[in-house]
């Protein structure tokens, strides 16, 4: 009778431990496809971006002016200028050589730009890398500039490094922390019909004295590049050659202004 009622107790337990068991599988097996559930969604988010189109092609190539190179950090368009660089982060989820055309005007002239190139096209994941590229190069005069997001935390790593910078230049961009600083300008340009005209208000109690605006009559927040159209941007008057040059114009004359 003993024996009878070992083995019953020891069936128990051994079915208590393959419910355990089972239980402890049908966890992992959730958590598994909440993970790649998450994976999905993060690929799927990320790898859905703004590509640049065949104008921005064409402009990766060199002209007689303007020497474009590959570097560590993305890529330096380099042009006469001797003095002045530039440090350019792209928007949100917007191919890097989508900017080419722009930039490359703006190295014809008074400032060799460094284009960088943002892990996943998001430039808060590469907040620092323009550490690398100052540290790497040498010019009198450095600025920060950038689109959209781009700007914003342009703008985020210029306050951290008010002493290192002359100033920043944002394209459809806002500041994001104090730019007061002696010695530090900065240039707003944005386009009249962007679609988020609100949202470029913010924080003007972070701008310098030292602050110029400028607002491209018929552009929109999507012409600074060449992707085509944004989502839930204004449609603009002036087609995107005009908002660019425009745009150069703007940043050779705020250059000038601050060439000491």
């Amino acid at each position: 009778m003993e024996k009878k009622q070992e083995k019953t107790e020891k069936q128990k337990k051994q079915k208590k431990q393959k419910n355990k068991m089972a239980k402890k599988q049908k966890g992992l097996l959730a958590l598994a496809v909440i993970l790649a559930a998450l994976l999905l969604a993060f690929g799927l988010y990320f790898g859905n971006y703004y590509h640049a189109d065949k104008t921005a092609q064409q402009a990766m190539k060199s002209s007689r002016t303007v020497k474009v190179k590959q570097t560590a950090e993305g890529y330096l368009f380099d042009g006469p200028a001797k003095k002045n660089a530039i440090i350019f982060y792209p928007g949100a989820k917007v191919e890097t050589t989508a900017y080419a055309p722009l930039l490359k005007q703006i190295a014809s002239q008074e400032a060799d730009v460094f284009l960088v190139d943002m892990p996943l096209h998001m430039a808060f994941f590469g907040l620092n890398k323009a550490d690398k590229i100052r540290a790497s190069y040498h010019y009198q005069n450095w600025y920060m500039s950038g689109h959209s997001l781009g700007a914003a935390m342009a703008a985020r790593y210029s306050a951290d490094h008010l002493k290192d910078y002359r100033g920043l230049i944002m394209l459809a961009g806002y500041p994001t922390k104090d730019l007061h600083a002696a010695n530090f300008s900065v240039l707003s340009i944005y386009g009249s019909k962007d679609g988020n005209t609100k949202m470029l208000q913010k924080n003007p109690q972070y701008l310098p004295n030292d602050y110029t605006k400028q607002v491209i009559k018929g552009g929109n927040h999507a012409q600074f590049g060449n992707y085509g159209r944004q989502k839930r941007d204004g449609q603009a008057t002036i087609s995107r050659k005009s908002q660019q040059q425009a745009t150069v114009q703007a940043v050779r004359k705020y250059l000038l202004a601050h060439d000491k």
